[in-house]
């Protein structure tokens, strides 16, 4: 047998096939990102979920039927490691639920949606979309180390997470569809969420925010050019000029990749998509973040998304870090960050 892992629609399941090119899962609706085949059919895996850390478990390898995808592994994995269940004990977490609308093209589109620790389904609470980067990525079923959407959750807010074009985890036609297309179909998918999420019955359609980092940072940047729906953006690492993007980025591949070729050679892809020829459109109220040392986003996209916004008298901050690339990592920065990130929040939807 050769075993593997695989995104499936925000999990990261567990598969093997044989040499003859039999598939079968081995373990479903699971978040697994590293395991061990031992002898006998024995495993141990690295699991986690979206309100559990990682952890360690072992499986003893028996499987049991399961309708048409044939036989997986029976029972839970018996636990190895309980250093992050521990840590967590006392803490409330909140859960999770699916919705699937139509997104552009007819295709369907999944979002995870958390709801906040004790949440009361009669009451309404605001909302924040969480706009993953990429853009070939995915929001999961897994307990992100920096974008932890526990954390998001944690204040009151119902966190949604769309899976749009260009995600992983829904077939290879799904992902590639954003290539040459950054400001189109995620756009209309995250606007179709929208339009769903406003109309269920605990959210508060009049307190929704977005935030979003690297790619998601660029589709806060084109939301802001194209509607005022959102109460307040956040716009972390986002790409705001595609054209000086190109000129200071460490990945040429990636913007020819995307844009269908150089700013000379296919100048309409880039003028068509790039948030900094509409910026006069912008009204909402944005968080700006960016970190000096990244060289993937530059940190002059958001200077001179900054720059704008404060010309054209928008509501505006910018927090800056000397000393952090493309991501967060340092923890008093991250402390920071939180901080910054929910007042904001708070500042608009609360």
């Amino acid at each position: 047998q050769i075993y593997f892992s695989a995104q499936d629609q925000g999990y990261i399941n567990m598969w093997s096939v044989s040499f003859t090119g039999k598939l079968q899962p081995e373990f479903v609706s699971n978040f697994i990102t590293d395991f061990k085949v031992l002898r006998r059919g024995h495993m141990v895996i690295l699991d986690q979920t979206i309100a559990k850390p990682q952890e360690l478990y072992f499986h003893n390898g028996k499987k049991v039927p399961r309708g048409k995808l044939g036989r997986v592994r029976a029972g839970k994995a018996v636990p190895l490691s309980a250093k992050n269940t521990l840590l967590l004990s006392d803490i409330a977490m909140g859960e999770t639920r699916s919705l699937w609308v139509k997104g552009d093209k007819g295709d369907k589109v999944h979002s995870l949606i958390l709801t906040p620790p004790n949440f009361d389904k009669t009451k309404k609470y605001p909302v924040v979309f969480l706009i993953h980067g990429g853009p070939q990525g995915a929001f999961g079923y897994d307990f992100h180390p920096r974008w932890n959407s526990q954390l998001f959750a944690a204040p009151g807010y119902v966190v949604v997470m769309p899976n749009f074009h260009g995600s992983t985890g829904y077939g290879q036609k799904f992902q590639d569809a954003i290539r040459g297309n950054w400001g189109g179909s995620p756009y209309i998918d995250v606007m179709n969420v929208f339009d769903a999420v406003e109309k269920l019955p605990y959210v508060d359609k009049t307190r929704i925010g977005a935030a979003g980092a690297s790619y998601g940072g660029y589709l806060v940047d084109w939301i802001g050019t194209k509607n005022n729906r959102f109460k307040c953006l956040i716009s972390h690492s986002g790409v705001y000029n595609i054209v000086s993007m190109y000129g200071s980025t460490e990945e040429l591949w990636f913007p020819e990749w995307e844009n269908l070729g150089t700013p000379w050679e296919n100048p309409e892809m880039y003028k068509k998509h790039s948030p900094h020829y509409y910026v006069k459109n912008w009204k909402t109220p944005t968080l700006i973040v960016h970190g000096a040392l990244d060289f993937r986003v530059t940190i002059d996209q958001s200077m001179q998304l900054f720059t704008s916004l404060q010309r054209l008298g928008v509501p505006s901050q910018f927090l800056y870090f000397p000393d952090e690339d493309h991501f967060v990592f340092k923890p008093k920065n991250r402390i920071k960050w939180w901080a910054t990130v929910h007042t904001w929040l708070k500042s608009y939807l609360k």
